[in-house]
C-alpha cells in the first residue's frame, strides 16, 4: 500500500498545496465578511445574507478543504516516513493551531448569525492576520527548517 501511495506521492503533495490554499483563502475571507457584517442591522436581510455567505463558505469551502488538508498531509507523512522527522512535529503544531483558530472562528461567526456581536471591527482586523502568520511559519518549516535539519 504504501509503495502505490508514494508512486502518487506528487499527486498528494498537489491536492495538499491547492486545498490548503482555498482553506487559507476561506480563512482570509471570513473576518472581512464579519466586519461586513457588523455594519448591518441587527434583524434586517443585510445581516441575514452575510450570515447566510458566512456559512456558504463554512460549509462549501473551509471545512471539506481542512479535512482534505489533513488526510493528505497525513498520509504523505505516513507514505514518506516523516512521523520521526523533528520538522514534520513542529508543522503538525502550527496546523492544530491554525484548525484551531478555524473552530474559534466557526463559532464566532455561528455566534454572529444569531445575531450577537462578540467581536469588534478592530479585532477582527487583528484576529485576520492570524493565518497569514501561521501560513509563513509553515511554510518556513516545511521549506526551510526541513531542508536545514537533513
Amino acid at each position: 500500500m504504501r509503495e502505490a501511495i508514494v508512486t502518487i506521492y506528487p499527486w498528494l503533495v498537489s491536492g495538499h498545496v491547492i486545498f490548503m490554499t482555498f482553506w487559507l483563502a476561506g480563512l482570509f475571507m471570513l473576518p472581512r465578511q464579519c466586519i461586513y457584517m457588523l455594519d448591518a442591522a441587527p434583524g434586517s436581510g443585510e445581516e441575514q445574507q452575510w450570515a447566510r455567505r458566512m456559512g456558504l463558505l463554512r460549509k462549501i469551502i473551509l471545512t471539506p478543504s481542512l479535512i482534505i488538508v489533513w488526510v493528505l498531509g497525513l498520509t504523505q507523512a505516513w507514505a514518506m516516513g516523516y512521523f520521526t522527522e523533528g520538522w514534520l512535529h513542529i508543522k503538525i503544531t502550527l496546523v492544530v493551531l491554525l484548525s484551531g483558530y478555524h473552530g474559534w472562528l466557526v463559532a464566532k461567526t455561528k455566534a454572529m448569525a444569531r445575531g450577537e456581536r462578540p467581536l469588534s471591527e478592530k479585532r477582527l482586523r487583528m484576529v485576520g492576520e492570524i493565518p497569514g502568520v501561521l501560513l509563513v511559519l509553515i511554510v518556513v518549516t516545511v521549506y526551510v527548517v526541513r531542508v536545514a535539519l537533513s
